[in-house]
């Protein structure tokens, strides 16, 4: 988290209730960001993405992540093929998000 190349992009001041405004920094509505305050009061803003937590598995398990790249690799060069329907092994409890 320690970076040290900062190139200021501009001054803001913060309103009645603390915000600021950092528009100015390229980011947009919804960005989400983690924040960091070092002990001279420098604020440290890291861009985050948040996923589904069933997702996570994914990037935790180097395994399954090459192998779902491997699919896709193989999906986008044309070798794929359909196994069929899979929807009568389905319980009826699965969520649809």
């Amino acid at each position: 988290m320690e970076s040290t190349k900062f190139t200021p992009v501009g001054e803001v001041s913060a309103d009645e209730r603390s915000r600021i405004s950092v528009g100015k920094a390229g980011v947009r509505r919804d960005d989400r960001y983690a924040i960091a305050v070092n002990d001279e009061g420098a604020i440290l803003l890291t861009p985050l993405v948040s996923i589904p937590k069933r997702e996570l598995l994914v990037w935790e398990d180097v395994q399954i992540r090459e192998a779902l790249s491997r699919g896709l690799l193989e999906s986008a060069a044309g070798q794929a093929k359909s196994l069929g329907d899979f929807t009568q092994f389905l319980d009826g409890d699965e969520d649809d998000d």
